[in-house]
């Protein structure tokens, strides 16, 4: 590693000893930086107009190739747009996660800091980020997208070299508010049952009564059925994104492909929409196994008046109505049917791992992380705290079956 001075030679003048000029004296940046590429041993090189300048990066580039910690400059003058679109376009996601990120770094990231060099972006870019974005999103929110996508995507760049250090240190984030989930009474929830159209009541039943997602509820076939041992199985989910028509793939992780007990009133609803509501299976593609991908005739027990899968433009159309019917909140969904599942669980005296399992999530620790505040001691089995809740038997009211 050197300094050079373009604008003279080392050669001196024999009468005088001063130093002769070169051809490019007063041209042009007149201090070079000399070092090797400790990762290829190319040479490198750097201009700059000072001299104090020139020494300090030429002391930067030894002292972070001693730490191990070197960065081709180069690298990092890649914009964070361009950067964040090579390593969204490298990642192992579901076509739903990649769509998600997708949105996230074109509505969020690249609006405010997307222009920038990649090593240019310091802490305080990130916290004038946070700043921005906190007048646009609610703090649980604003959690999500930075430690979800801004983190991963600058320690993507720390590993693939293009900066030496992320700037997500250093960074404070809006206080979420620890307010809990809305919990629907039971009245409520049989409330909206009531207030949908008959074809989709037990839709409300199958959320409240078993914490299944939306994408396993609107995936479900007939066959993942058995009325006789009182069970329903997770095997895959509706999944809809951009550009295609909804399709089958794998539950959301490998714990959400599970077996329910299946209450009595949600098999009784069940039974009787199977018998009110008969459509020929729909060909659909079918990706549970992404390897070998099939398109096959699909038996959904929940479909469109034509006999089509749900598409979640649809579903909002149908749903919104029915929330408001039943005195709930606005924003209300299927996640908060999920939530009251877990709650009657959990006040029933569930345990951790009980409650776990039912809900289908990976660990114990998300499940306490999520509803550690309503937790008491005891244990007992899911069939008979959904039964106690929302009754062994009602009288359903009926239609005409539309």
């Amino acid at each position: 590693m050197a300094v050079d001075d373009l604008w003279y030679l080392r050669k001196r003048d024999a009468e005088t000893g001063e130093r002769l000029r070169s051809k490019r004296h007063g041209r042009g940046k007149r201090w070079r930086v000399r070092w090797d590429d400790p990762d290829t041993g190319q040479p490198r090189t750097e201009l700059f107009e000072r001299r104090a300048d020139a020494d300090r990066h030429d002391a930067n580039i030894q002292a972070d190739i001693s730490r191990g910690l070197y960065v081709d400059p180069r690298a990092g003058k890649l914009t964070l747009a361009d950067f964040a679109e090579q390593w969204r376009s490298t990642l192992l996601h579901r076509p739903s996660t990649a769509e998600r990120t997708e949105r996230v770094i074109r509505r969020h990231v690249v609006p405010v800091l997307g222009h920038l060099p990649i090593a240019q972006i310091r802490s305080s870019h990130i916290r004038g980020w946070v700043k921005d974005r906190s007048t646009k999103l609610a703090p649980s929110t604003l959690a999500v997208v930075y430690f979800g996508t801004l983190v991963p995507l600058f320690n993507a760049a720390v590993a693939d070299k293009r900066i030496g250090t992320t700037p997500c240190v250093g960074v404070r984030l809006p206080e979420i508010d620890d307010a809990k989930y809305y919990i629907a009474r039971p009245e409520e929830v049989h409330a909206l049952h009531d207030a949908l159209p008959e074809r989709y009541r037990p839709i409300v039943y199958l959320a409240a009564g078993c914490g299944w997602r939306g994408g396993e509820i609107f995936g479900l076939e007939r066959d993942s059925i058995d009325f006789e041992t009182r069970e329903v199985h997770v095997r895959h989910q509706l999944t809809v994104v951009a550009g295609r028509t909804p399709y089958l793939a794998p539950p959301k992780t490998k714990n959400s492909r599970r077996t329910n007990e299946l209450p009595t009133l949600v098999a009784d609803s069940l039974r009787g929409h199977l018998e009110t509501f008969r459509s020929m299976p729909e060909e659909i593609d079918d990706e549970t196994d992404p390897r070998r991908p099939i398109r096959r005739p699909a038996d959904l027990v929940f479909t469109r008046g034509d006999g089509r899968p749900i598409h979640r433009a649809d579903w909002s159309y149908i749903w919104r109505p029915a929330v408001k019917a039943a005195g709930l909140p606005e924003g209300f969904g299927l996640r908060d049917l999920r939530h009251y599942f877990a709650t009657v669980l959990i006040f029933g005296g569930a345990n951790v791992k009980t409650v776990q399992l039912a809900m289908g999530h990976t660990t114990p620790t998300v499940t306490l992380n999520t509803y550690v505040g309503y937790w008491p001691d005891a244990v007992d089995q899911t069939r008979t705290l959904v039964d106690s809740a929302l009754g062994c038997t009602r009288v359903v009211p009926t239609g005409t079956g539309k």
